[in-house]
This record gives C-alpha cells, structure tokens and sequence, in this order.
C-alpha cells in the first residue's frame, strides 16, 4: 500500500506533519478530516538516491495545474457566474472549452463531486492541486453566498502575484544571457584559440612564459576534464536540494539570504508584498485574522520570515493586534509595520493590507531596476577583465617569439 507524506492544520492553528498508508490521496484528506485537521498537501513518499535532492520524490502524486491555467479557470468561472449560470452548467462550458487536457480531466471531477452534494471547495480540495489559500478563499464565498465576487477578487490576486512574479523573472533574463554568453566566450577562447599558441611554441623550441601555461591548462582542463565539472555542478545540486528540504538548514541559507546586500533586500520585499496581499484578501473575504496568519505562512517561501511570523500568530492568540508583534519580530520592513499600525488604529486593517501589497509591488520593481543597474556593469567588468587577462596571455607570448626572431 502506498505510504503518503501529509501536512494538516490542527484546531490551534498549528501545522501537523506525519506520514500515514492509504490506497489514494482521497482516504488521506478523509481520514485527516474525521481526525479534525485541514489537510494542506498530500504527497506520495518515494525516498532513495534518485530521488531529487538525495531523498526528494522526481514527482509528486498531487495533480498541480500551471499558474495561468489556474488564474484563466478562475477568471472564467467568475465570468460565467456572473452571467446568472448555476454553477453546475458553469463546470460544464468550462469543460467544452478547456484547450488543457490535464485542466479538463480535473474539472470533470470537481463536477462529478458537486454533482454527489460536495460543495464546489470540498470538491477543489479532493483534488490536491488548490492552495490552502485559495480553497478557504472559495468555502468563505460559498459561506456567504458571494461566490461570484470572490472568484473576481481571487482573479485579480493572482493576476497581481503573477505581474510581480514576471516583473522578477524578466529582470533576470537579460543578467542571465548576458553571463551565459560570457562563459561561452571564455571557454572557446580558452578551449580553441589560446591553445593555437602551444603548438607555434613548440614548433620554436620555446618555453612558454608562464601567463600563457596558466590560461592553456584552463583549455586542457575544460577539453579533457569537462565531465568532472559537470559532475561537482549536479552534486553541489543534489547537496543544495537536501540543505534546503531540512528545516534547520534552510533557516540557516534563508537568514544568509536576508543578509545579502541587495538581494536581501528584495527578498524581503517580495514576502512582504506576497503576505500583505494574501492576508488582506483573506480578512476582506471573512476569514478570521488568526485563521489567515496561518494560511499566510504556508505561502511564505522564506523560512525565518516564517518562523517569524508563525511567533506573530501566537502573539494574535493573546489579543496584542498584528502591528506590535511584527515590529517586535524585526524582520519586517518598518514602513510596512507602521501602515498596519494605522490600519488598526483606523479599524481599516483590510485597506491598509492591500495598500501595503501595493507600495512594495512599486519597491520591487524600484529594487530589481537599481539591482539591474549594479549587476550589468559588473558583469561586464569582470567579464573585461577575465577577456583582458587571456589577450595579456596572448601578447606576452607573441612578443617572447619576437624576442626569440632577434
């Protein structure tokens, strides 16, 4: 029988991880359920040496869809709700429609279920390829019978989390080519022309000066040894992946992180910009503060931000408020503190959070174009500079063989 690794809330709000053996992810979410918890993931274990990150599965059972199918299903959903359809006759347009075979076989069983009695959240739930965040997002509509307007405001979060997630990823693109057609240059350099030097020495009964043997061992090293290096890259890899999957571990990397100069900095912004925007979606929609602590430090990918806040929860437990706690932990941006003190204090919380998300999706973008500014210079001195010391290598061979002609 298949053995599944789990992650569940408890009724204090408290994350559960433990393993447990079922025949399919669906017996899991019910036993966890009967045990009175909330399943957050349901991933089949599959340990060993192939497994990525020494240990970690190549593939999870859980059937995930793409961002932009997820964001396009609920746009669409949204549309077709509005437009006075049951939901029922909604699921079955979006089927005919669905140009992703995957999305398609996914929805055929979200209907099946509703179709049983489930509501349209247990049915997503089932299927394991829903954040947390989204599926409390649906159960607080159909709670309150605003289904409709709560697939709009899901719609545009994701649209907004997608933004600033490309406005990253594009600002790397340039960095990224710019350093890989670098390397590329280097080592056909290295690899092709220097190493025409060795033979015209030869041929001169000339040593070469030691610049030059330095820089044609490079050649050598990357002709001939080339595999050694692939293999060191795939295992630095492989020991990265199983750091990172380690609690203690990945805090120690996440804090380093933090600490970088510029890349910290965005770091830091981002999360925030991300749990701003998740929390005041999820108050406005009716989900307690404390409840939304919870799901919000699921989505945080920096561990010691949540660890930090997960300790900002314990404190909301107490009655503190959410500002004086986050001031308290000092790994949130002032600024950002201070604008949910006053949305507190003004009984505006919810506003306040999303203005917070708005002006940090402003400082990251300040943030990656100043980071861009730096990085590209940079990478084009030391690309100079490397260029340089091979040409350098070059010319003093050159001028032994002419000290040699005289």
């Amino acid at each position: 029988m298949p053995r599944y690794r789990y992650e569940a809330v408890d009724n204090t709000g408290d994350v559960v991880r433990d393993e447990l053996d079922a025949p399919n992810p669906e017996v899991v979410i019910e036993r966890l359920r009967d045990q009175g918890l909330l399943p957050l993931s349901v991933d089949e274990t599959r340990g060993g040496w192939l497994g990525v990150g020494l240990g970690q599965p190549w593939f999870s059972k859980r059937r995930s869809l793409s961002r932009k199918a997820v964001m396009l299903m609920t746009q669409q959903l949204a549309n077709l709700l509005h437009a006075g359809m049951p939901l029922d006759r909604a699921l079955t347009i979006l089927i005919g429609v669905s140009d992703d075979e995957q999305a398609q076989t996914l929805l055929e069983r979200v209907q099946e279920k509703v179709r049983g009695g489930s509501s349209l959240a247990d049915a997503l739930e089932a299927q394991g390829a829903f954040s947390r965040f989204y599926l409390n997002m649906i159960r607080a509509g159909e709670a309150g019978g605003a289904l409709e307007v709560v697939l709009k405001r899901l719609t545009e979060f994701l649209e907004r989390s997608q933004a600033l997630r490309e406005t990253v990823t594009s600002a790397l693109i340039y960095p990224i080519i710019l350093l890989s057609v670098s390397a590329l240059s280097v080592i056909i350099l290295l690899t092709f022309v220097v190493p025409q030097f060795q033979q015209l020495f030869a041929d001169a009964g000339k040593a070469l000066p030691l610049a030059t043997q330095i820089v044609i061992a490079l050649g050598d090293g990357f002709r001939h040894y080339w595999w050694v290096g692939v293999m060191l890259l795939l295992l630095i890899v492989a020991i990265l992946r199983q750091q990172l999957s380690q609690p203690a571990s990945r805090a120690r990397w996440d804090r380093w992180f933090l600490s970088l100069p510029l890349f910290g900095d965005l770091i830091a912004k981002v999360e925030t910009a991300r749990l701003t925007r998740t929390l005041g979606t999820l108050i406005g929609n009716g989900v307690s503060l404390l409840n939304a602590l919870t799901i919000v430090r699921e989505t945080l990918t920096n561990q010691v931000l949540a660890t930090a806040l997960g300790e900002v929860s314990e404190h909301v437990k107490t009655g503190r408020g959410l500002a004086e706690p986050l001031q308290e932990a000092g790994n949130f941006p002032k600024l950002a503190v201070q604008m949910i003190r006053v949305g507190e204090e003004t009984g505006q919380l919810q506003e306040m959070l999303l203005q917070v998300a708005e002006t940090y999706d402003g400082e990251v973008q300040t943030a990656v174009k100043r980071m861009l500014t730096l990085l590209e210079p940079a990478l084009i001195l030391g690309l100079g500079v490397i260029i340089a010391g091979i040409i350098m290598s070059i010319l003093v061979a050159i001028l032994s063989l002419n000290e040699l002609a005289f």
